[in-house]
């Protein structure tokens, strides 16, 4: 039973089988009362029709045989209880009984008897129960007739009505059938019943969200491609340069510029992975995660390129300064902040928190500070990262999302893509990304504000 069409019918004839039997039944059983009542106010027309007869000289038929084609017999009782007239012959006929309707019990069945008074002589009219029921049963099957027949053709037009209701269906998803894959144009609406049209409605939506998809997919493969041309032309160079060295020195510095360019390329290809992965994606698996505990792992991870390039990078304290000098990761009961955790994925979290900071560090001139910090907002978890970099102009600030895009005159090497990963994760977790000027308007701060639902961990 998956088939709708099988449901619905087998429901709709199973509806109207048990109706029409119900039905049919409840309409039989009437017919028999209404016959029954027929047949009791025959009995009585014909006694009240019998009083002005004479029977003084009425003669008593002989007893025979019962016939077979008669529908009543009328009997004639004497005021001292003698038989006086006998309509048809029968071997056991109802003695006398009370006035009105009564049903008698005989050896030979029951009978329904109706008797009158007239002329000091008792007029019985009585009729067999069962002969009664036999035409009673007859008259109600005969008005049933045309039921009978009607029942089969309500069946075979509720069966062509759902065929054809269904139809439609069909035909919108032969029509998505035979469409090319590379179609992502909405299949028309206008024509459709009410009760598909939500589901063609949800389709073009999908379809509209994967022609958004592709979209931004070839947008990006554009851009990929025309950012990885760069770097492996250089690198090209520099392999070419180190091949054509010709003494230790210059074979040296051109190995270490290979081996920069290699990193770069390794970052800009990590980055275009990650993109990747989290761009359109959902939060897989929903965790606790601490924010003090993640952003200790991540300042810990870029120590070291916090170092080479002489940044303070830490944790701020409640008073917003670094909380133990230098390159540090102190814990909450030496920052001061409160200890905080969001429901999310802590791969995801990881590494959008792991760009923002990279990206301050390596655009913060070399002797400045970056700080990471979080806080409560009413019920709400606002996680920070704030530098003492140039800045990012307000005009840029929502183009600085833009894949590949890279603020005009920064410096620092980068790929463009570590805000557009940023965003990407922080919609993947219903939170919203800021962009404001630092303190005192120096520098750039960076804050995801997640939903309602920030406790202690």
């Amino acid at each position: 039973m998956n088939s709708l069409l099988a449901r619905l019918l087998a429901w709709l004839l199973a509806a109207v089988a048990i109706g029409a039997s119900a039905g049919g039944w409840w309409m039989y059983r009437s017919l028999l009362a209404e016959a029954d009542t027929f047949f009791d106010r025959q009995l009585e027309q014909t006694a009240l029709a019998l009083r002005h007869q004479a029977f003084e000289f009425a003669v008593v038929p002989r007893l025979v045989e019962p016939q077979s084609d008669y529908d009543f017999v009328v009997q004639v009782w004497s005021a001292d209880g003698l038989r006086v007239y006998q309509s048809q012959p029968h071997t056991v006929l109802p003695g006398i009984t009370q006035l009105g309707l009564s049903t008698v019990e005989t050896r030979a069945g029951l009978w329904r008897v109706y008797g009158v008074p007239a002329r000091g002589f008792l007029i019985q009219v009585a009729q067999p129960v069962a002969d009664r029921q036999v035409r009673a049963a007859r008259l109600a099957l005969h008005a049933l007739t045309p039921y009978l027949f009607l029942v089969p053709v309500l069946l075979i037009l509720a069966t062509v009505a759902v065929v054809l209701s269904l139809r439609s269906l069909r035909q919108v998803a032969d029509r998505v059938r035979s469409r090319p894959a590379t179609v992502l144009e909405p299949i028309p609406e206008t024509p459709l019943p009410e009760e598909i049209r939500p589901l063609a409605t949800a389709f073009n939506d999908l379809l509209a969200r994967l022609a958004a998809a592709r979209e931004r997919e070839q947008a990006f493969l554009s851009d990929a491609a025309h950012e990885l041309r760069t770097p492996l032309t250089a690198l090209r160079l520099q392999l070419d340069a180190l091949l054509g060295a010709s003494d230790e020195r210059e074979r040296t510095r051109a190995a270490q510029a290979l081996q920069d360019g290699l990193a770069r390329a390794a970052r800009l290809v990590e980055q275009l992975l990650t993109l990747t992965r989290q761009e359109g994606a959902r939060v897989s698996e929903v965790v606790d995660v601490a924010l003090d505990a993640l952003a200790r792992s991540v300042i810990e991870e870029l120590l070291p390129l916090a170092d080479a390039r002489h940044i303070d990078l830490g944790i701020a304290n409640a008073a917003g300064a670094n909380a133990a000098g230098a390159n540090t990761a102190p814990g909450p009961a030496t920052t001061g902040l409160p200890s905080l955790a969001v429901r999310g994925d802590a791969d995801a979290l990881r590494a959008m928190l792991r760009n923002l900071v990279d990206n301050a560090v390596r655009y913060t001139p070399g002797g400045g500070r970056v700080d990471v910090s979080w806080r409560s907002d009413g019920g709400h978890a606002v996680l920070s990262v704030c530098d003492t970099g140039p800045g990012i102009a307000p005009a840029e600030y929502a183009r600085v999302f833009e894949r590949f895009y890279r603020v005009p005159g920064s410096g620092g090497v980068g790929s463009g893509l570590g805000l557009a990963i940023v965003r990407s994760i922080a919609e993947a977790h219903s939170a919203e990304v800021r962009i404001e000027a630092g303190e005192g308007g120096r520098g750039t701060c960076v804050s995801v504000r997640f939903g309602a639902g920030a406790r202690a961990p």
